[in-house]
Formats: C-alpha cells, sequence, structure tokens
C-alpha cells in the first residue's frame, strides 16, 4: 500500500502535465497562422458537372434522350457551339445511366436557350444503350490554349502600370459590351457556360471566365463575396454591380471595405471586380498590398486581351 500510493499521484501528475501540454499546443496553433493553415482541411475537388454546361432538363422520350441546356444563343447559328452541346449531352446521359435505363435510347437531342429552348443537333448512339467513347470536358475550357488572365493580374506590376481612366463620364454608362471586343472562341465558351456576353454586367462577364479556367467558385456568406479555388490557391473576390443612375465610378468606401474583407478571409490573393470605372486610390491600395487586384470598367479589355488567346 506504502508503494502504490505514491505511484498513483505520480500518475497523476503526468496526466495532469499532458493536458496542460496538450492545451498549450491547442492555444499556439490557434494562434499561429501558419499552424492553422495546415490544419485547414483542403479544398474539395469541384464537381466535373459544375465546369459543364447548365443542364435546365433531361428525359427519355421514346427512343431519345433529350437535354435542354441554359445557355445563351446567338442571333447567327454556331455550329462548332452546337456540336460542343450535343457532345455534352451525350456525357450528360453517361451520368444518368446509373439512375435511369437506357437500353432502348438510340439518340441524344441538344436543346439550348435561356428562354424558349431549341434544338441545337442530335447524335445517333453506335447501338440502343451503347455510349461512344467519353469526350474530354477541356473542349469547354481555355486553360489549353490561353493563359490565366486571373493568375496574370498578379504577375503585372501595378507600381508602374496606373491602368485608372482619366476622365469618368458624368452621365450614366452605357451597356459594357459595347466597348469589348470579344474573340469568338471566348464568346462561345462563356455562352456554353450560361453566360450572354451581351447582357453579361462586367462582374458576371469575368466571372464567367472562372470556370473556363478550372477555378472553383464558392458564394460566401456576405452579398456579392466568393472564393475562386485552383490548384490549391484560394482567391477571394468581391463584385460591384453598377445600377442606373448611380455615380459610375467605384467608391472609395467600397474599396477600404473590400481590403479589409480580403485580410479577413484568409485567402491568398484578392481581386474586386466591377463595370463601375476606377478611381485613383486603386493605384495606392495595389502598390500596398500586392496580393490585391482591381478589374475595372477601364481595364476589362486588357483583362480580356491578356489571354493571349491563340
Amino acid at each position: 500500500m506504502d508503494v502504490l500510493i505514491p505511484l498513483i499521484i505520480a500518475v497523476a501528475v503526468l496526466a495532469g502535465v499532458a493536458t496542460f501540454l496538450r492545451r498549450q499546443r491547442e492555444r499556439a496553433s490557434e494562434a499561429d497562422p501558419v499552424e492553422k493553415s495546415r490544419k485547414r482541411e483542403p479544398e474539395p475537388e469541384p464537381d466535373a458537372l459544375v465546369r459543364r454546361a447548365p443542364v435546365r432538363e433531361f428525359h427519355v422520350h421514346g427512343n431519345e434522350a433529350r437535354v435542354t441546356f441554359d445557355v445563351p444563343l446567338a442571333d447567327e447559328v454556331d455550329e462548332i457551339l452546337n456540336e460542343l452541346l450535343v457532345d455534352e449531352a451525350i456525357e450528360v446521359l453517361r451520368d444518368k445511366r446509373h439512375s435511369l435505363p437506357i437500353d432502348d435510347v438510340t439518340e441524344v437531342v441538344a436543346f439550348a436557350g435561356m428562354g424558349e429552348a431549341r434544338e441545337v443537333g442530335r447524335a445517333q448512339l453506335p447501338s440502343p444503350g451503347e455510349l461512344p467513347p467519353p469526350v474530354t470536358a477541356e473542349a469547354l475550357k481555355l486553360s489549353h490554349i490561353a493563359k490565366d488572365p486571373f493568375a496574370g493580374q498578379f504577375e503585372t506590376d501595378h507600381s508602374v502600370q496606373f491602368g485608372t481612366a482619366v476622365h469618368v463620364p458624368t452621365d450614366d454608362l452605357g451597356p459594357l459590351r459595347d466597348e469589348l471586343k470579344v474573340p469568338a472562341g471566348l464568346e462561345r465558351g462563356l455562352r456554353a457556360h450560361g453566360v450572354d456576353p451581351e447582357t453579361a454586367s462586367g462582374p458576371d462577364f469575368v466571372l464567367g471566365l472562372l470556370g473556363l479556367f478550372d477555378y472553383s467558385l464558392s458564394p460566401q456568406a456576405e452579398p456579392e463575396t466568393y472564393i475562386a479555388t485552383k490548384a490549391g490557391t484560394r482567391t477571394f473576390i468581391r463584385t460591384v454591380i453598377h445600377s442606373p443612375g448611380t455615380h459610375p465610378e467605384l467608391d472609395e468606401a467600397i474599396i477600404r471595405r473590400f481590403s479589409v474583407e480580403f485580410g479577413a478571409s484568409g485567402a491568398e490573393r484578392g481581386i474586386l471586380i466591377t463595370d463601375k470605372y476606377g478611381p485613383f486610390l486603386i493605384h495606392d491600395v495595389e502598390r500596398i498590398e500586392p496580393r490585391i487586384r482591381f478589374v475595372t470598367r477601364e481595364r476589362v479589355q486588357r483583362f480580356i486581351d491578356s489571354m493571349a488567346l491563340g
């Protein structure tokens, strides 16, 4: 008994020390941003379908599998886009075959349009229920043929390039599309991802490019804010859409708020996207904080040109 009591006391002391050290490590890891980044769970891989043409409807009618896409169509027929959508429709059927019988399906029909959809093409299957080899999703991306404009923003030395409007008009702003020259391939890719280049705002236009360059976009709790993830790099994004009748220049209070939001987000870089003009302040912010960039109205065309599309 004389030996047992000191042994019990020693075990209790060791347990208390172990608990104290564990709590100290937990507190240190909470305070240490490096340790916190190590403990952060990896971002989930985006669903492949999210990066494909948006599907509105799917159903089997007789021997036809009909897929309707929420894809805005131009007035002129785009044969290349139509062929891409037929390929996409086959991939939709491939995903559905696990939950629906397709033994009698002999033809896949693709429809598209934001309002009333129209048929854009069809494809015969090799035999009833037999699908052709998978079509790679790269057909609806630009990452393999163009430079990533989002990453390119942070390769530019903004300390010597101002990139702000010399004169801000006092009247209301017209449609941004009227001021842009958009390559046909880029316009096709945006339409395939559900963005109409003819009517999209500046932020919608630029955000539409994210899917074309392999970014996964996650809306945040605060309205008009997102986290874009690619290859483990997280980008905090805030969008500011110009409303008719409001001042055409970005408010400086919004710029300062964005800087604070970016700092609190924990992201590696931050981009504010707007179809308003940028004041001189954005140059100062980019010079002081090189992890922040602004894509303002007068910079959107340069943003497009930076892709160096082949």
